[in-house]
């Protein structure tokens, strides 16, 4: 299967930042979900992935083709919502419709009216009116109405209600149904990425830290809760960072099923992508 996104050695200087070697993929037919705290440099990569900010250094391909070189037509296949709205707050969706076959070859109007019947989305409103929910479908109907084999997504689903992200989130699981579709997502609601990623980034101050699939990390690592005496017990590689509360430690454990087999007593639970991030940025070495 080949990639639809392929960073590698991505590197980007700023006077109290960097993005440093940055390389992940995407492959065609999955859905990456890019965690990290605010400040972390998602939003850094995903610009520097559109050629919105100048790298230092590295390479990136989007569906084959070199992004600086092939930008034009790369444009034409890959869907992009940032957080935040891009249209003027006067226009009503027939006007950016209009404005859309101008930009894309493969404007598909049907398709664009298909969405905003399923996202019950007027006509009549100027997008002053919309609320942020609304703002964020119709961004996702244009994105999905040139026939994109790409999305590339910036903090979508954030500040919409539960109901309306599980909506967009079936819309994107029937996007990647197609083998050539692919999801770049970055997000602060974790919960989403558990219910639809299939891989999971997580970058932390500029240099990625995880690059794993999502179903691995999740059957594979555990919270193992226990006293200090069978903390001292754990070899290094058994656990990847560790919280001291007042009376017990929590770990994160590399293998959940070993530490259960070893320590028979032992409390060990399950994890969330959540529960990791919070570990690789909180926890302990």
């Amino acid at each position: 299967m080949t990639n639809a996104i392929e960073i590698k050695n991505l590197n980007k200087n700023y006077q109290d930042f960097q993005l440093k070697d940055v390389s992940f993929k995407v492959p065609r037919g999955s859905i990456v979900g890019f965690i990290g705290e605010n400040g972390a440099g998602k939003t850094t990569t995903i610009k520097a992935i559109l050629n919105l900010v100048s790298r230092d250094e590295g390479t990136i391909e989007l569906l084959g083709m070199d992004s600086l070189t092939d930008e034009k037509k790369i444009k034409e296949s890959v869907g992009v919502v940032m957080d935040g709205c891009n249209f003027h707050d006067n226009l009503k969706t027939g006007d950016i419709s209009k404005m859309m076959k101008s930009i894309y070859k493969n404007w598909n109007q049907q398709m664009f009216q298909h969405y905003l019947k399923e996202f019950k989305l007027p006509d009549n409103k100027i997008i002053k009116e919309f609320s942020r929910g609304m703002k964020m479908k119709l961004q996702i109907a244009v994105a999905l109405s040139h026939e994109a084999e790409l999305l590339i997504l910036d903090e979508a689903t954030s500040g919409l209600d539960p109901i309306v992200r599980e909506e967009i989130l079936d819309v994107f699981m029937e996007f990647i149904q197609d083998e050539k579709h692919a999801i770049l997502i970055s997000s602060h609601i974790t919960s989403d990425l558990d219910k639809i990623a299939d891989y999971i980034v997580f970058i932390h101050q500029g240099e990625i830290l995880l690059d794993e699939e999502k179903e691995t990390l999740l059957s594979q690592m555990g919270i193992l809760k226990c006293g200090e005496e069978d903390f001292r017990k754990l070899e290094g590689s058994e656990f990847i960072r560790y919280r001291k509360n007042q009376f017990s430690f929590e770990v994160l454990v590399t293998d959940k099923a070993a530490i259960r087999k070893k320590y028979p007593e032992a409390v060990v639970d399950g994890v969330t992508i959540e529960e990791i991030m919070l570990f690789y940025v909180r926890g302990q070495k």
